[in-house]
């Protein structure tokens, strides 16, 4: 754990999550949130998923009052900040350069240093918080879920870590979203289908797995599927799917989380590594959740899973990669453009 005592308690950063549609701002006094401020964007939900555009416009207008509160929260001037961290990707182009643009800027009016976040590193990195759970210990095996991603990473320290299997197509978040969709639920409907799942049988209906060959994994199949079986059964019945709505969240559910965790299970007999995490916005899924706790105790391995404020997008994961970067001085350049698909 030599790497996460080298942070200095006495750091101030303030960190920016601009990715997608959350604008967030927090403060950190090395891993201890002082505040974690989010401002979310309704306005995607009458189109049924984010619009790039219309994210970007709204980060414009949330920013400035978003830092704005995050500072007085804190209870922290912008003269006693140390440096300043934001994503610089992967995400939304429009709306990473807001972010960075904002970055930027106060990082040249108060000479302070720049800290350039992968969005994918902060999710994990989550798990450092001083929030009264425990930190994992490494190396550790991590599971990062999001709309965007499904990755199975090897963390090695907090600033070395490497992906060792991920999706081929569709992400598990994305996933759950379009399959919702599909059943007429409103945007964003992963959270809605874990909600409904809770009151149906998971064995109600059997959906295909992926068979990927090593760690990696695929969704679009599944998705597919679903809207095959779907059509077929509301050609017989057109209310088959509101009078088996739970069933149908509850098998959506089985199915993607089985296929996650069976995965997880072999990179762990792979690798023989005897720690795992769960990151990025669906680890906030009862289902995943409950899941990997289950695992765990059968499986003699500890697990860790982070507290839901930390699951979806927000700054204070941001805020906590960053202090890593400047316990080791790796600052980041104004000349540095964001990047849309930052490599890991």
């Amino acid at each position: 754990m030599s790497d996460f005592k080298s942070i200095s308690e006495k750091t101030i950063l303030l960190a920016i999550e601009s990715s997608c549609d959350d604008t967030s701002a927090a403060v950190l006094r090395g891993a201890k949130v002082l505040s974690n401020v989010v401002a979310t964007q309704a306005v995607h939900e009458q189109f049924g998923g984010v619009v790039p555009e219309l994210a970007s416009r709204e980060h414009q207008k949330s920013i400035f009052p978003v830092v704005t509160v995050a500072l007085e929260q804190a209870g922290i001037s912008k003269s006693e900040i140390d440096a300043i961290a934001y994503t610089r990707g992967p995400g939304l182009l429009g709306s990473l350069h807001v972010g960075a643009a904002f970055a930027k800027s106060l990082s040249l009016g108060l000479q302070k240093p720049l800290l350039e976040v992968h969005h994918m590193h902060a999710h994990i990195l989550a798990h450092f918080i001083e929030d009264g759970k425990d930190i994992p210990e490494l190396p550790f095996l991590c599971l990062t879920v999001s709309g965007g991603h499904t990755q199975l990473v090897m963390v090695e320290t907090p600033t070395k870590m490497s992906v060792i299997g991920h999706t081929l197509d569709d992400a598990a978040g994305e996933a759950f979203d379009k399959i919702a969709k599909i059943m007429g639920m409103p945007y964003p409907g992963g959270p809605l289908l874990d909600k409904l799942s809770k009151e149906g049988n998971p064995d109600a209906f059997v959906f295909p797995k992926s068979k990927m060959e090593g760690l990696n994994y695929s969704f679009s199949g599944l998705k597919t599927a679903v809207l095959y079986f779907l059509k077929k059964e509301m050609a017989k019945s057109s209310d088959f799917i509101e009078m088996n709505k739970a069933d149908l969240a509850a098998s959506v559910q089985y199915t993607i989380v089985s296929t996650l965790m069976e995965k997880l299970d072999q990179a762990v007999k792979q690798t023989g590594v005897k720690t795992i995490a769960l990151a990025g916005g669906v680890s906030a899924n009862s289902g995943l959740r409950e899941a990997v706790i289950n695992y765990a105790k059968k499986q003699d391995v500890i697990a860790h899973i982070p507290a839901l404020e930390y699951c979806t997008d927000n700054a204070a994961m941001i805020g906590m990669a960053g202090q890593f970067l400047y316990s080791e001085k790796v600052f980041g350049r104004v000349s540095n453009a964001p990047s849309a698909r930052l490599p890991f």
